[in-house]
């Protein structure tokens, strides 16, 4: 393979000490595969696949430290102490007052927008929902309104902030039909545009009018220590800053988070909600026992909220960031050398390929990049 003028990444600050044995199956039963799946590459079982490349949640190999966490799981029914461990931990990243584990985000999702009182006729804001908020939105009748930058409908645009907010939108909106915006929801970094981050300058300037029209702001802050890395490699003034004090200072400018930690946490399985706001705070807890359980456990074992702990803790290695965004960047200009349209600049967690490059011949409502993944699938 031909690396002339391309820049390695910076290694990793870690060995492996572990591998996992895989097939790859042939040509001849890949096709079999398919076709028993239905051409739905989510019902592939995952010992058909060589690469499984279909998502970065929840599939991050946990550390040392994280499995040696496992083992101080407190597996109290009620207020157990690895709880107040992963309160703690929240707390002194990120701010935030009243931290409420779930099973994973979209059920901090779903207990938000509940707790919100969202309901039909009402609006929720973002850059660019993810599919689960837009659905738990969509779910209680409201509706999930994109106002992502129009840059980022550019998939050969390279721009550093690309999952900005337009604020001169949100502001029209917010002028027009404020009483029934119900919250503001802000994707960090922005997943369904890419993997693009959000500047510092847009999450303030967004937090300031939220105050303004009195309007909940939360961050989706599943990629939050992704996204503080890009403000200080992107961003006049933070250079010089650690990427801790940048994601401390992200979260001052909102209410609270909805985090998978299935991301950043560096977890199999769990997220949070984490706000200040004591009242919403309380019609949370009492409403999530349906759902999640206790609220000092939220669907997790005890040994889940410690490795959860640990995982934020670890994720705020600079080191660690900086070679996990440049394998991504080197893997996107290994493509694009080869002649394959990505959607640039590369994101943080994946290169995101143009799938209508692809198969220009099949229109958009037959699915041309859905087909492309098959494709890859059976003869890559």
């Amino acid at each position: 393979m031909d690396f002339e003028g391309i820049e390695f990444p910076t290694p990793p600050p870690y060995k492996i000490k572990m591998v996992e044995f895989t097939e790859l199956p042939s040509l001849e039963e890949r096709q079999k595969v398919l076709r028993e799946a239905g051409y739905n590459v989510f019902n592939i079982p995952s010992e058909k696949i060589y690469i499984d490349l279909l998502t970065d949640s929840g599939t991050s190999a946990m550390s040392d430290l994280q499995w040696g966490a496992l083992m101080r799981g407190d597996e109290a029914y009620a207020s157990a102490r690895s709880f107040f461990n992963l309160q703690r931990t929240i707390q002194e990243i990120m701010g935030f007052r009243y931290v409420i584990p779930v099973h994973q985000g979209r059920a901090a999702e779903y207990l938000m927008f509940r707790a919100l009182g969202l309901e039909k006729g009402d609006y929720a804001l973002s850059n660019q929902f993810f599919d689960t908020t837009r659905a738990n939105v969509e779910v209680r009748g409201a509706t999930a309104v994109d106002l992502v930058v129009e840059d980022a409908y550019d998939i050969t645009k390279e721009i550093p902030f690309k999952g900005n907010i337009d604020l001169k939108k949100v502001e029209n909106f917010l002028a027009e039909r404020g009483e029934r915006v119900k919250v503001i929801v802000l994707t960090i970094t922005n997943n369904s545009g890419g993997g693009q981050p959000v500047s510092m300058e847009n999450i303030k300037k967004l937090g300031e009018m939220a105050k303004e029209f009195k309007v909940p702001f939360f961050l989706d802050a599943a990629r939050f220590a992704e996204n503080a890395y890009f403000i200080k490699l992107r961003e006049k003034g933070f250079e010089d800053k650690s990427v801790k004090d940048i994601a401390r200072e992200m979260f001052s400018a909102a209410d609270g988070v909805l985090v998978s930690a299935k991301k950043d946490g560096l977890v199999n399985i769990g997220g949070f909600i984490a706000l200040n706001d004591r009242n919403l705070y309380w019609r949370i807890r009492q409403s999530m026992v349906v759902t999640e359980g206790f609220p000092t456990y939220g669907g997790l074992a005890g040994r889940d909220l410690e490795a959860l702990a640990q995982g934020l803790r670890e994720v705020l290695n600079e080191r660690y960031l900086q070679s996990r965004i440049e394998q991504v960047a080197f893997l996107g200009k290994l493509l694009e050398k080869r002649g394959i349209q990505v959607l640039k600049p590369c994101g943080g967690h994946g290169v995101y390929l143009d799938g209508l490059s692809f198969a220009p011949h099949i229109p958009r409502e037959q699915w041309p990049s859905h087909a492309v993944v098959c494709a890859i699938y059976e003869h890559s």
